[in-house]
């Protein structure tokens, strides 16, 4: 009779262990102080993503307007399998630096006008894709809704 209840004890302090260890290990990622954690509905094209209309329901979006393009960065796989979603809906989920989300320039009503290159001391044009807004993937998940045709 002792065998049985010290086995059953055994079992329900393993089992106990385990659900912590599944606990933790779906823990979110600590977010770095340069970055913010969002959660974006939208559609994709290939690594890049646009950002679909907002809904009241979404605390994770941050100030990210509707139309507005990111690259996706991840995991090959996890890029694949946002790939293969093309023409729906998905919401991802992820990292983006707080200074990709300040717009540059001035606000004017609804327009936003930015200093373009200085020709003056040198004339260097600015790098192609140095505006370009990055999302680190950290999941995704498929959201009702179809994306419009490209």
């Amino acid at each position: 009779m002792g065998t049985g209840v010290h086995m059953r004890r055994t079992a329900f302090i393993i089992s106990i262990l385990m659900l912590g260890l599944s606990v933790s290990a779906q823990e979110p990622k600590p977010v770095p102080k340069d970055s913010v954690r969002v959660f974006v509905p939208g559609c994709t094209k290939g690594y890049m993503f646009t950002a679909g209309p907002r809904t009241e329901d979404q605390p994770g979006r941050s100030n990210i307007p509707e139309g507005m393009h990111m690259r996706m960065n991840g995991p090959k796989k996890m890029i694949a399998e946002i790939k293969g979603q093309e023409g729906s809906m998905v919401e991802i989920t992820g990292l983006i630096r707080k200074n990709d989300l300040v717009p540059d320039g001035v606000g004017i009503g609804r327009l936003r006008v930015t200093p373009g290159p200085s020709m003056s001391g040198g004339g260097s044009l600015p790098s192609p894709g140095g505006g370009q807004v990055v999302i680190d993937l950290e999941g995704w998940r498929r959201v009702p809704g179809e994306c419009p045709l490209r």
